[in-house]
């Protein structure tokens, strides 16, 4: 059974910065590709940033250049460091495994101007 964990998310000023955190574990986490999606009120869910097993990577333009995302397979832990941070990044995150149902809770992110 996959389960993943998400953590980090708060409130914070806009040009602020946080790191996400999601703990999976029930895959073969170290192969698997894992997304970072997002979901503001009101929108559908999207997909923010993505990494393979091989650590490449893709990001949303939105995003790009303001986010990295990273993984320590040891830890089966993926990580989503977002930095000047804007008031549309406002909403909850949710880590995903490529290939996989399995949602975790989410985070909450809310950006303040």
């Amino acid at each position: 059974q996959v389960q993943l964990r998400e953590s980090g998310g708060a409130l914070v000023q806009a040009g602020g910065s946080l790191r996400l955190s999601c703990a999976a574990s029930g895959i073969a986490f170290s192969i698997n590709a894992m997304n970072w999606y997002r979901q503001a009120p009101g929108k559908q869910r999207e997909l923010v940033a993505s990494i393979t097993g091989g650590g490449s990577t893709w990001y949303a333009d939105s995003v790009k250049g303001r986010f990295t995302i990273s993984r320590d397979n040891g830890k089966n832990a993926v990580y989503l460091q977002m930095n000047s941070l804007k008031p549309e990044d406002t909403a909850v995150y949710y880590c995903h495994a490529q290939g996989t149902s399995a949602w975790g809770q989410g985070t909450q992110v809310t950006v303040s101007s």
